[in-house]
């Protein structure tokens, strides 16, 4: 096992809160039930239908800015724990039973830094999480293992 699911979010329309899920039901080449991105005219590209990112940088974050920062406020859908995502981009992967790919890095953006501080911009580079593409659907549930498909 290379890690593990802490956390899981949907967000219905852009900006909405990020609602807590303990499982959510990924569609293959669509998104999660129930999120904005499986609504294909909400993302930017076709295989961004699912993100994730480490609650490492969310909690290096919190620390470097001393004051609280939630998982939630990096608006990924599955926040991990003890597992390199950026050394997933270009590889397939399991979350539970799903079977992703990863596309590319979510890299921090303006709308990142209105709702949670200009520091993000720069501690979030190249940590910001990473995209993914749902190549074979099924449940996510919190505690789900993360695994590089071999």
């Amino acid at each position: 096992m290379m890690g593990n699911v802490l956390h899981i979010f949907v967000a219905p329309s852009r900006g909405a809160p990020m609602e807590p899920r303990n499982s959510v039901t990924a569609i293959a080449d669509t998104g999660l039930a129930g999120d904005r991105y499986a609504i294909s005219a909400n993302r930017r590209g076709a295989d961004y239908q699912l993100t994730l990112v480490e609650i490492e940088n969310i909690e290096a974050f919190a620390r470097s800015v001393s004051r609280p920062f939630t998982p939630d406020k990096p608006r990924r859908n599955v926040v991990t724990q003890g597992v390199a995502l950026n050394d997933l981009c270009g590889k397939q992967f399991r979350v539970g039973e799903v079977v992703l790919e990863g596309i590319e890095l979510c890299e921090p953006c303006s709308l990142f830094a209105q709702r949670a501080g200009r520091e993000v911009l720069r501690h979030f580079l190249h940590r910001g999480g990473l995209r993914t593409r749902i190549v074979e659907g099924g449940e996510i549930r919190v505690g789900d293992a993360v695994e590089q498909v071999v």
